[in-house]
């Protein structure tokens, strides 16, 4: 067994944003910090535009790919497997387990999320959406008697909010996030006097601008209760205009990392030209400090405890040779600190391999996404569909309210690449029209110029509620082709979330028949995330936003790390990522998860002090 030479300040595994954030912090500030990745590398192809063996490389696996799922553009890598969309099924009914692909599913709904185990993490393929969570979010419990309130609060967490929008370089206008046109307090959010974000917000496409006239003073009954029906620009991870001297990551000295955003239309899972935040930027910054040490295909599998201090006293890692063989060397490594980084699932799985942080019985549970239910139909004109960033407002006004207390929340997503997402179109669908309808030459074009641009979807992202079944375990007898475990998860859609599926429908019907949409939805039950609630048919699928597995708490009997994200069993061991969050509400996670890192890495920087 190898081991390396010195012991770092601090030892993080996952080199994702969150992994990113905490190093750049951390080496900043002169410690000395080893980040430990399960997946390959970028060689620095990530930010060169070398045709052969730069960024165009992703480009081009993305444009040929059969099917353009989120992790397209990326190669599998079978020593660092990772879920995809397509390996998504329900469990067989001759057995309780679906075992196709990276997760063992044992439902009896299935998890349909997915996520990157690359340099970079995630990030290489989000959308960058970059909502603030509710004030009403961290109080749900004492609020709606649902779920779990957080340690912290709005309060708490609004200034590193304002560190988190600045670093990514959120674009987006406080003025119009204040909701403040919106007749519904619970969604207002506050922000500091004079706080605005550093860059203008993305344009409204046009069919928000369609959509913001067409629904001007609609409002929809909740429990009889009014709510309006609001279109509002969606803060973005993307470059948009400067504000005054602000910069964004890669702009000054290296323009290449990040061109102001075109309107491409393939945000998710890769933008040309760069225009969207991705994690590597700020590895980048991490690794200039001169701090930062980065170890690619470095696999994580056991966390050995110093029974004394109960400290974390040494991180056992598998660092493979290459993606095409199993050949691999077993190496140690010391940490004054461990910071754990590998997002929800992977962080429980490394956790509960090696028997540690678990006193509460709480690592792996409460496992949460947005179950996304989409609804699609004609608008009666063309309102440009396929064009732009993959969303660029949606419909904010339903995240919050009384109703709360008996189903859940959403946030309604205007997508502005028509039918793509639910019936794969235009890839999928032309064939059909040629295959199915005999339609060819004039005829053929005819069709596509006339319905194509009036196609129109929203997305619901339904809020879940924590629940200690819906959970990542580990068993002996599923493992990938290096022995590490691969996650077992437990997960349903419990009728809190159907109730909100369903509200969703109903608001959706309405929105359609003040707009005269021509409905083409359709749920069908052989579809994999196909639910019913009283009597009538839904189908979510997975957002990516995966939270929960390592609670937050303010008590060591029914959370696994504190308000600080230090684990309540192990004084040197830090957990970052949306794992901590104790609810997901309706907003994206990924903002408030850099938010909550800065706030880690400060604590974290506090903690060496000690030393």
């Amino acid at each position: 067994m190898t081991h390396h030479h010195k012991e770092y300040d601090v030892v993080i595994v996952g080199a994702g944003i969150a992994g990113a954030i905490m190093a750049k912090q951390l080496g900043e500030q002169g410690k000395q910090v080893l980040i430990l990745e399960a997946g390959t590398g970028t060689d620095g192809r990530f930010f060169d535009q070398g045709k052969e063996k730069g960024y165009e490389s992703y480009m081009e696996r993305f444009f040929t790919a059969m099917a353009k799922i989120p992790n397209a553009p990326y190669p599998n890598n079978p020593n660092a497997p990772q879920p995809l969309v397509t390996d998504i099924q329900k469990p067989p009914l001759d057995k309780p387990v679906s075992d196709h692909g990276y997760f063992v599913q044992y439902g009896p709904d299935p998890f349909a999320s997915t996520y990157t185990r690359s340099e970079g993490g995630t990030t290489l393929h989000w959308l960058g959406t970059c909502l603030r969570m509710l004030p009403e979010d961290f109080e749900l419990n004492t609020r709606f008697g649902r779920g779990r309130d957080w340690p912290i609060s709005y309060q708490d967490l609004q200034p590193w909010y304002e560190i988190a929008e600045q670093h990514i370089g959120v674009s987006a206008n406080a003025d119009v996030q204040t909701y403040q046109q919106i007749d519904n307090p619970s969604v207002q959010l506050p922000f500091e006097a004079n706080y605005d974000y550093p860059m203008e917000q993305i344009p409204q496409s046009f069919l928000d601008q369609y959509l913001a006239k067409g629904l001007q003073g609609m409002q929809v009954e909740i429990d009889n209760q009014p709510y309006p029906i609001d279109v509002v620009a969606t803060p973005q991870g993307r470059n948009g205009m400067p504000r005054g001297d602000y910069r964004p990551v890669g702009a000054v000295g290296n323009p290449d990392l990040g061109q102001r955003c075109a309107g491409n239309s393939n945000c998710v899972p890769i933008c040309p030209i760069q225009a969207k935040y991705s994690a590597l930027k700020t590895l980048e910054q991490a690794k200039n400090t001169g701090n930062v040490t980065i170890e690619t295909q470095a696999v994580a599998y056991n966390l050995e405890v110093d029974h004394k201090t109960q400290n974390i006293s040494k991180v056992h890692y598998k660092r493979y040779h290459s993606t095409q063989s199993a050949a691999y060397d077993d190496k140690t490594v010391k940490g004054k600190v461990v910071v754990l980084a590998a997002h929800a699932v992977e962080n429980a799985k490394l956790l509960l391999a090696s028997n540690v942080a678990n006193s509460s019985d709480q690592v792996g549970r409460n496992l949460m996404d947005h179950p996304t239910m989409l609804t699609w139909g004609l608008m009666p004109c063309k309102i440009g569909a396929f064009r732009g960033p993959g969303s660029t407002s949606g419909i904010p006004s339903l995240r919050g309210g009384a109703f709360r207390a008996e189903q859940a929340a959403f946030r309604i997503e205007i997508g502005n690449w028509g039918w793509s997402w639910p019936e794969g179109a235009p890839i999928a669908t032309v064939p059909e029209l040629i295959d199915e309808q005999n339609l060819f030459g004039p005829a053929l074009r005819h069709k596509i110029a006339e319905e194509y641009p009036r196609m129109f979807r929203f997305g619901f992202l339904v809020e879940q509620l924590p629940d200690p079944d819906n959970r990542v375990t580990i068993d002996d007898q599923y493992r990938d082709q290096l022995g590490n475990y691969r996650p077992v998860i437990h997960y349903k859609v419990t009728d809190y979330t159907r109730a909100g599926m369903a509200q969703a429908k109903e608001v959706s019907d309405a929105i359609f028949q003040r707009l005269g949409v021509e409905p083409f939805t359709k749920y069908k039950a052989n579809d994999p995330g196909y639910v019913q609630y009283q009597g009538k048919g839904y189908v979510y699928n997975g957002a990516g936003h995966l939270v929960g597995t390592h609670l937050m708490g303010d008590d060591p009997n029914t959370s696994v790390v504190n308000r600080e994200q230090r684990s309540w069993d192990h004084p040197n061991l830090y957990l970052v990522g949306c794992g901590n969050m104790p609810t997901i509400a309706t907003s994206n996670p990924t903002l408030t998860m850099a938010a909550l890192t800065f706030w880690a890495a400060d604590n974290v920087l506090n903690a060496l002090d000690q030393y």
